[in-house]
């Protein structure tokens, strides 16, 4: 049930296959095993990935709804140690999809300004 998918799915299958190499289980403790589960799903640099995730684009909109993208592009943000009004515009315009970046950007009237992302939230 657990760890059959994703990146845990991919450490489970290299474990057993170091058992097999070398008929030796290599968990053999939970401290074992907590220290693997921190080392392979908790890396050090955290903020450092989150930060270079915000600089692609694999957390844009796509297809998913506004409200399940600003979710994730309000995680990402914190996780990021972002507080900057202006990056946090930019960024959170940026990920949006075209067309709703259009429509706000050129409204006549209530445009939100670019340092102020509750605004610009809410809009969208």
């Amino acid at each position: 049930m657990f760890f059959k998918s994703g990146c845990a799915a991919k450490w489970s299958e290299n474990v057993f296959c170091q058992e097999a190499d070398t008929g030796v289980f290599p968990i053999q403790t939970w401290g074992d095993f907590e220290q693997q589960f921190w080392v392979h799903f908790f890396p050090v640099n955290a903020e450092a990935n989150t930060i270079n995730t915000l600089e692609g684009t694999s957390y844009h909109q796509g297809g998913q709804t506004v409200n399940d993208y600003l979710d994730s592009f309000q995680t990402l943000a914190s996780d990021a140690g972002y507080t900057d009004l202006q990056t946090l515009v930019v960024k959170f315009q940026r990920g949006l999809k075209l067309g709703i970046q259009n429509q706000i950007a050129t409204m006549l009237y209530g445009r939100p300004a670019d340092t102020d992302p509750d605004t610009w939230y809410r809009v969208a």
